[in-house]
C-alpha cells in the first residue's frame, strides 16, 4: 500500500516543475519596465475657417477647358407653350377640358394645361369617367389617368371609405370584410 505522502510529493514535484517551465518561456523584460522616451508636445496649430472639400467625392479637371466648362453651367430655357387652338367649327365644347393635359411624351402639347387640344369623347362602356381625346396626337386616355382612382372599377364612394377605414388603422382583412370585398382587391 503506498503512503499519500508519496501522492503529495509527486505534485509538489509537478507544480516546481510546472513553475520553471513558467519562468523559462516568461519574456525576460517586461514592458512596463522599458523606459520610454517621451513624445515632445507640439504646439496646435491654428485651423482655417475656411471648409475644405471632402476629397472622396470631388474631381478635378483634366485640363483648362474642362475646367471653363465645368465653370460655366448652361441652363437651357423652357420652351414657349405652343399656341392656343382657337374653336372654328361646331357648337362650343360644353365639358371643361382646361384642367387636363395629354399624358403621352411625344406629343407637343403634353403637359400643357387649357391650350384647348383635349376634347371630350363620351363615356366609353358606360363608365363613370370621361375619355378624353387630343386633337393633336389623336391619343386617347380617362380623364382619372394619373390619379389614384385610375384603372379602379370600384364606385368612388367606397373606395374613399375603404381608404378612410385603412387610414384608421383597419387592417386589408377587416376593411374587406367591412365592404364585402376580397381581400385582394382592397389591396391593390
Amino acid at each position: 500500500m503506498v503512503s499519500h505522502l508519496v501522492f503529495y510529493q509527486l505534485g509538489l514535484i509537478a507544480l516546481v516543475w510546472l513553475f520553471l517551465m513558467l519562468y523559462g518561456l516568461w519574456p525576460s523584460e517586461p514592458a512596463a519596465a522599458r523606459p520610454r522616451t517621451p513624445k515632445p508636445l507640439l504646439p496646435r496649430g491654428k485651423h482655417s475657417k475656411k471648409p475644405k472639400p471632402f476629397l472622396g467625392l470631388t474631381r478635378q479637371p483634366c485640363c483648362a477647358a474642362c475646367a471653363q466648362a465645368i465653370g460655366a453651367p448652361k441652363l437651357q430655357p423652357s420652351p414657349p407653350p405652343p399656341p392656343t387652338i382657337p374653336l372654328t367649327r361646331g357648337r362650343h365644347r360644353r365639358v371643361d377640358t382646361s384642367h387636363h393635359f395629354c399624358p403621352a411624351p411625344n406629343c407637343h402639347y403634353g403637359g400643357w394645361l387649357g391650350l384647348g387640344n383635349i376634347t371630350s369623347n363620351g363615356h366609353p362602356s358606360g363608365g363613370p369617367w370621361r375619355q378624353l381625346s387630343c386633337s393633336i396626337c389623336r391619343g386617347y386616355f380617362l380623364e382619372t389617368y394619373g390619379t389614384p382612382v385610375h384603372g379602379k372599377r370600384v364606385p368612388l364612394d367606397m373606395l374613399v371609405w375603404a381608404v378612410g377605414a385603412l387610414a384608421e388603422g383597419l387592417g386589408i382583412r377587416a376593411v374587406a370584410r367591412v365592404f364585402e370585398v376580397d381581400p385582394n382587391t382592397v389591396f391593390k
